[in-house]
């Protein structure tokens, strides 16, 4: 069986028994925070137990390093959507020490997209026209750099608001613990 036909299989049993009943809650985050984390598989479910979230706690956002990457990305309009029209009231950016993204080699990255087939013309051509594909690609050396990099983006965002705190963390993959980096109640 392939894995999009045991997804929907497994659907449909969890509908029909009923699995949804013990995740309702609606769509207004409970603890009014909004968390952006690393999409690392790790993460899954220890993030939200060693933040003691539940589901409907919190708006959580993930991406490749839990990083911004640009003011005017995806990632930023989510969180001040999460603000502005979902109530949430404080942004929680946990990054992971081992992050993937700091090994990142754009070069290394690109050739394995191409022999993955991305044709090697496409990368060409938007390198020739402007596109930084390096820089896109480029991971970090220091994740609390990094976390702190983010969380400076967000703070000085022109339509971010000024009175939500942004706190900066990195988490333990392999325990849970919680390194504070920017203690936004202080910024």
């Amino acid at each position: 069986m392939r894995l999009l036909e045991a997804v929907l299989q497994h659907n449909a049993s969890f509908v029909e028994g009923k699995g949804y009943e013990p995740y309702r809650t609606s769509k207004y985050p409970d603890k009014k925070m909004a968390v952006l984390s690393c999409m690392d598989t790790r993460l899954t479910e220890l993030l939200p137990k060693a933040m003691n979230l539940k589901n409907g706690d919190a708006k959580i956002v993930k991406n490749a390093g839990a990083v911004i990457t640009d003011p005017f990305d995806s990632v930023v309009r989510s969180l001040l959507v999460a603000i502005i029209e979902l109530g949430a009231e404080e942004v929680f950016i946990v990054a992971h020490h081992g992050c993937g993204m700091g090994a990142i080699q754009p070069e290394k990255t690109l050739e394995k997209m191409v022999n993955r087939g991305v044709s090697a013309d496409a990368v060409l051509t938007l390198q020739g026209a402007g596109v930084d594909l390096h820089q896109w690609l480029e991971g970090f050396e220091s994740v609390e750099e990094s976390v702190k990099r983010s969380v400076q983006m967000l703070r000085q965002h022109p339509l971010f608001p000024p009175d939500v705190p942004v706190h900066g963390l990195v988490i333990d993959p392999e325990t849970g613990k919680l390194d504070l980096v920017v203690d936004g109640y202080k910024e």
